[in-house]
């Protein structure tokens, strides 16, 4: 009877450990939302000061907090970041051009490192105490896939006349949904990086090509030819 006792003890315990562990993930991903909202809320704050006199007077300093700001809330899957650097080109004009282009690189970048260079082992754990088995199991075939052998599984899965597109032109592909209208639907620019680094299919520095071209038609344009184009 003492054994038994001391066996459903032993049993309770993982079982507690891992109720305790599962809550405190989900007050995480609770605090990290609350904190996105709020990072959101005072950077439209902010971007509405741009319209002041009396921040024009600092407007230096206010657009350099602006840009960190939008950089790091760009690099957050399902963010609408690419509307407000739009907000900013619309308020600012050419003048802000060169800085939200270079917040914008940053930003997605950011994102791609994340995903890149997270470890797979804890993200795959994270996702199972969440029950989210699907994205579990597909980090999971992620990391047990050797590199050179992911690109072949892609391809093998994907429809026969969409694998070229993905697997062949995967840069340009990737380059294309960032700039794609309504990608908040895939997960925001960051999301979408972010995707592309946990894939393990895209180099580094050939990314950052990608990122710099993808990034560069509409700063370039308003810089060009002034913010009436995105009106």
């Amino acid at each position: 009877m003492v054994i038994c006792m001391i066996s459903e003890s032993g049993n309770d315990q993982p079982a507690t450990h891992r109720i305790w562990r599962i809550a405190f993930k989900l007050l995480a991903v609770f605090a990290l939302v609350f904190v996105m909202k709020l990072g959101i809320d005072t950077l439209m704050a902010k971007i509405i000061l741009f319209e002041s006199d009396a921040a024009a007077r600092a407007m230096t300093g206010l657009l350099i907090t602006v840009m960190i700001g939008y950089a790091i809330l760009l690099a957050i899957p399902f963010i609408p970041g690419v509307e407000i650097g739009i907000a900013i080109l619309l308020l600012e004009g050419a003048p802000a051009a060169p800085m939200v282009y270079l917040a914008t690189v940053a930003g997605l970048l950011l994102a791609f490192l994340i995903g890149q260079y997270a470890p797979l082992p804890r993200l795959i754990q994270f996702a199972n105490d969440l029950y989210l088995y699907r994205i579990s199991g597909l980090l999971e075939r992620i990391s047990l896939t050797p590199r050179n052998d992911r690109l072949d599984a892609m391809h093998d899965r994907l429809p026969r006349w969409l694998a070229p597109l993905f697997c062949n032109y995967r840069y340009v592909t990737l380059g294309f949904a960032v700039n794609l209208p309504g990608n908040i639907a895939l997960g925001g620019g960051g999301g979408i990086m972010m995707a592309g680094g946990l894939s393990r299919l895209f180099q580094t520095r050939f990314m950052v090509i990608t990122i710099l071209i993808a990034t560069l038609p509409i700063p370039l344009a308003v810089w060009l030819l002034g913010a009436d184009i995105l009106q």
